[in-house]
């Protein structure tokens, strides 16, 4: 039985990936300050269902606080962590750049120097498909430089990797950054297309749709996400004897540090998108077509081959039995 700390355990994700572990018998720790980015009602929906379970223990906090923060890991007793606290959304990062600052460099500022001081066994944290920017080659591979973001977000995602190497090679850390791809599915993010797109359908309001409906996502069912996470954290990040600074290889090191993609390697055009919608939902889209946003990127295509090659693991949920999935939690969900 593993004891694990869960931040973000009140998000969508973190919740998911709190009651798989819970389910196999692990103790988890989960820490969220539950701000009020999105609808706090739904995240204290997703907490009333962890709490009371058994292995389960909750830290209301941020990890951004600075005297907090280490006070939590010294008495944790964790050896592994899963860091899934952040500020979400491109979109948000244009016109709150300071809340990036503070949930995802600071905070995981601290996160990194918890682990170091008591002696955390694997640091495994969420990175995102985001940090590719401008890059056109595709599918998106973790050994492709990734220094061209498009927002401030994608900017504190790649900073967090090079946070993570520093650590892995100056104190010897394990960490694995893990780039998520589009995550959707049951308990998702009120701000992101799929609820976005189901709450207005079924209330006869317009969907607004970007770049004239010529997007295409790598969209990843949360089950898929959580295996992957499983994954990896129980694969602890090791060094790559074949590194060499000659050639450097991004995703990997000569320090005990690695980076994934977690995608479903299977690019999805927002208009198919909404067509498996209107069918789920059985009702029509009204549609209104959209220019490109700032900080958008077109497309994004998940290469997995590293993840298969070291922990075996490919996700495979397609989009028509994913959204059938959240389509019957929302419907459910809506009614109370």
């Amino acid at each position: 039985m593993a004891r694990h700390m869960v931040t973000g355990a009140a998000g969508f994700i973190g919740f998911h990936l709190s009651k798989y572990l819970l389910a196999r018998g692990d103790e988890v720790v989960g820490v969220d300050c539950v701000n009020d980015y999105y609808d706090v009602r739904l995240k204290e929906a997703r907490l009333a269902q962890l709490e009371g379970h058994k292995g389960f223990t909750f830290e209301r906090m941020d990890l951004a606080d600075r005297k907090l923060a280490p006070e939590l890991f010294a008495k944790s007793g964790c050896k592994r962590v899963i860091h899934l606290a952040a500020q979400a959304g491109v979109r948000y990062s244009l016109t709150n750049p300071h809340a990036y600052i503070d949930a995802n460099l600071v905070a995981f500022t601290n996160v990194l120097e918890g682990c170091r001081h008591n002696g955390v066994e694997h640091l495994t944290y969420a990175s995102s498909s985001s940090v590719y920017g401008l890059n056109t080659e595709m599918p998106f591979s973790v050994r492709d430089n990734v220094d061209h973001p498009v927002s401030l977000y994608a900017a504190t995602k790649k900073a967090n990797e090079l946070m993570a190497h520093t650590y892995s090679h100056l104190y010897r850390l394990p960490t694995t950054g893990l780039r998520f791809f589009t995550v959707y599915g049951p308990w998702g993010r009120p701000d992101m297309a799929m609820f976005l797109f189901t709450k207005a359908i079924l209330a006869g309001e317009p969907i607004q749709v970007f770049n004239q409906g010529k997007m295409q996502r790598d969209f990843t069912y949360v089950d898929d996400i959580v295996e992957g996470v499983v994954r990896t954290s129980d694969h602890t990040a090791e060094p790559d004897p074949t590194w060499t600074g000659q050639k450097p290889t991004p995703g990997r090191s000569t320090a005990p540090f690695r980076v994934y993609n977690i995608g479903n390697n299977t690019p999805v055009e927002l208009m198919h998108l909404i067509e498996v919608l209107e069918e789920k939902l059985g009702k029509k889209a009204i549609r209104q077509m959209m220019p490109m946003q700032p900080g958008d990127v077109p497309a994004t295509y998940a290469n997995v081959e590293d993840l298969v090659a070291d922990v075996g693991f490919k996700p495979a949920t397609e989009i028509e039995v994913g959204v059938g999935r959240f389509v019957e939690w929302y419907r459910e969900f809506a009614a109370h």
